[in-house]
């Protein structure tokens, strides 16, 4: 369902981190990618910090992505600067790379979701760093994750919470 700037990606359930009882959290998926093939980092191979996988932890990984990497054109700079207006509830620039866990529930929600590319080569990126050379990404076709390196080329969704 469209919502806030984009798609119900999912909702949490009880045994998520974030989750409160009585109150719908979740995430929100960007309708398309922001780009069907961009470098993880911005060519400079350090330790980012980025480091958690769970859910609600992608805006953190986001962020310690672009203090360390700077100004640029890769993977967490493109969701960092996703704008995206919703006719009648406003403009959100709260977007950001999902985390390993994140990306995980947008591949097993795809179908409701949608847009997504399912070819053997449709690898997504997520904010979860593995090493200073290596992150996590996730093949829509199969769901099986990997860590890849930095300078490879993959797709980009943007999330946002609510």
């Amino acid at each position: 369902m469209a919502y806030q700037g984009g798609v119900i990606a999912y909702i949490l359930q009880s045994v998520d981190p974030g989750y409160v009882s009585g109150e719908t959290h979740g995430l929100i998926a960007s309708t398309a990618d922001l780009s069907n093939g961009i470098q993880w980092y911005n060519g400079s191979y350090t330790t980012t910090g980025a480091t958690g996988t769970a859910i609600g932890t992608g805006q953190t990984n986001t962020s310690a992505i672009v203090n360390n990497q700077g100004a640029g054109s890769y993977a967490a700079q493109l969701c960092n600067d996703y704008t995206n207006a919703d006719t009648g509830t406003g403009v959100y620039s709260d977007w950001y790379l999902p985390s390993k866990d994140e990306l995980n529930k947008l591949y097993q929600n795809k179908t409701a979701v949608g847009g997504f590319a399912e070819t053997s080569y449709s690898v997504y990126w997520s904010s979860s760093e593995y090493s200073s050379y290596i992150a996590w990404g996730q093949f829509f076709i199969s769901g099986g994750q990997y860590n890849g390196n930095k300078n490879c080329y993959a797709r980009v969704r943007a999330v946002r919470a609510f």
